[in-house]
């Protein structure tokens, strides 16, 4: 609990926080249909990744640039994590991601709004079809993300941001593209 104490634990805690809102109110905020015409999948899955890249290249040297509640239990799952760090981290994600949706929510005109950038199953595709798509691509980056920051892990070539930020954008090409 000494860690609760710490001035390092909180700025890990609010860089989750602003992670998390820069997350969403980039990724959605990219989404939008701001001309007419349809929405690209690509510019969004690319608008995502590039701003999970962009996170962790900033914020990962504080927190581990997690971003996302996944990563973070992930992590905690391997031993990588402390449980008081990742609690305080989920409800910094939970919170900043409420927070960067309001924002959007506040500076997007109404016709612009739509969904918020939300994203729905295919008429086509079940419940359990999507859940499972979901799982699988959540599967895929966490793997990514755990075998990016391995310190243990010999050959570790590239930037890790970079690498994390693909793979996101690579799950979001398969699953909303």
């Amino acid at each position: 609990m000494r860690e609760l104490r710490s001035a390092a634990f909180w700025r890990a805690a609010l860089a989750e926080f602003l992670g998390s809102l820069l997350y969403v109110l980039l990724g959605l905020g990219a989404s939008l249909r701001w001309a007419p015409g349809p929405t690209g999948a690509l510019g969004a899955a690319l608008a995502f990744g590039l701003a999970q890249a962009t996170l962790v290249q900033a914020l990962g040297h504080v927190s581990g640039g997690h971003i996302n509640p996944a990563v973070t239990v992930a992590l905690v799952l391997v031993a990588q994590l402390s449980l008081p760090r990742a609690l305080a981290y989920l409800l910094a994600q939970l919170l900043g991601a409420l927070a960067g949706a309001g924002l959007l929510y506040g500076v997007t005109p109404a016709p612009v709004r739509g969904s918020l950038g939300l994203s729905t199953l295919h008429p086509s595709v079940g419940l359990a079809q999507g859940t499972a798509v979901e799982l699988l691509l959540t599967l895929q980056f966490v793997l990514c993300v755990l075998a990016s920051y391995d310190e243990r892990r010999d050959g570790r070539l590239g930037s890790v941001p970079l690498a994390v930020g693909l793979s996101l954008t690579l799950g979001q090409l398969f699953g909303v593209g």
